[in-house]
């Protein structure tokens, strides 16, 4: 069957050349954007429940953007006043940059992995005597405290927000050829939104193995993957399928 209608379980993307434009109009077809899932805050008060108390802490691991704004809220809620010898340890280039909406780049110590969380695993090694504070959300890859706890280093994860499954009332009666997920709260997602949901002709786009196991605990038909060799990313997993599907028979 042929695809004319994706919808991407994601926030549409605010740059000019995303590879979903490309892809829209490359292939002329109709791609909507839709978050299933966003993220809360968390408050001042329930991060100090966590018996979380930010003047004992030497260096942050941030992993995210949404790691950054949330730590900076807090602190604000809890007038802490970060200190510039505080040392941060970012998971990647991206991270980093974005730091610098909150501090002056060049006055801070501040330590950039590659890409993937066990990537700063050296960086944290080299400075195993400070005290590490993860802000996180309440659902954190097993890789990190994995890594964490390998390297013997003294760290405290704080939940500082929450990813919440959104409300999605307004799709039940819209169809789209393909359903684009990108995490297994996603998947869980449809299915509150939508317990009676039954797959029939839609075809599933998952990236990633834990949406791909999601999925298939759910009993879906997963007809799009990526990671693989060949399709790195998603748009480009879409692209292989959908120029196949649409070939005129």
């Amino acid at each position: 069957m042929k695809v004319k209608t994706i919808l991407v379980s994601q926030p549409e993307p605010k740059v000019e050349n995303s590879p979903y434009f490309e892809l829209q109009q490359k292939l002329k077809v109709k791609v909507d954007f839709r978050p299933f899932i966003h993220v809360e805050g968390v408050s001042a008060k329930d991060v100090r429940q966590q018996k979380i108390d930010l003047n004992k802490y030497t260096a942050i691991i941030l992993t995210s953007k949404n790691s950054i704004d949330h730590f900076f809220r807090v602190a604000e809620e809890m007038r802490y006043k970060v200190p510039e010898t505080m040392k941060y340890f970012c998971q990647s280039e991206a991270v980093a940059f974005y730091l610098q909406k909150y501090v002056v780049y060049r006055k801070r110590k501040i330590y950039v992995g590659q890409k993937d969380f066990a990537d700063m695993a050296p960086l944290i090694k080299k400075y195993k005597d400070e005290k590490f504070l993860l802000p996180a959300s309440d659902q954190m890859n097993d890789d990190i405290p994995h890594t964490l706890e390998t390297l013997k280093v003294s760290w405290t994860p704080g939940i500082f927000y929450r990813t919440v499954m959104s409300d999605l009332s307004d799709l039940k009666d819209v169809y789209y050829d393909v359903l684009a997920f990108f995490s297994p709260t996603g998947i869980k997602s449809l299915f509150k939104n939508f317990p009676d949901f039954q797959q029939n002709d839609t075809r599933i786009a998952v990236f990633g193995s834990t949406t791909q196991k999601e999925a298939l605990d759910h009993n879906l038909r997963i007809d799009i993957m990526a990671p693989t060799p060949d399709t790195p990313s998603m748009t480009m997993a879409l692209e292989k399928y959908i120029i196949e599907a649409n070939k005129a028979k």
